[in-house]
């Protein structure tokens, strides 16, 4: 590394040039922006909960998968499609849609 003004220059990581201007990323401020601006250090934030799902039972929807052979995901949206009632729910599944 040269100095420049007693200091060392930092470590530069890429050199662009976008036609005028040529710009850089520095190795020493990239490491800060993540260091200080705690993106890292941030837990993850989890989505809340459906609150809709929550009174959805899984004998239900183990029982739509079974009987109708469908996947878990389409038993589970057909019941929140019915607030979580398994009879709306049967009947929904076995009754023709219209054309």
């Amino acid at each position: 590394m040269s100095r420049s003004n007693g200091r060392l220059e930092p470590e530069v990581i890429v050199n662009f040039s976008d036609g005028s201007e040529g710009f850089t990323y520095n190795k020493g401020k990239l490491e800060e922006a993540f260091r200080v601006g705690g993106i890292l250090e941030k837990a993850p934030v989890k989505p809340p909960k459906d609150p809709a799902a929550a009174h959805i039972k899984r004998e239900d929807i183990d029982l739509i998968v079974h009987e109708f052979e469908v996947s878990r995901a389409q038993a589970e949206k057909a019941l929140l499609e019915h607030s979580g009632n398994l009879e709306k729910t049967l009947e929904a599944l076995i009754t023709p849609k219209a054309r």
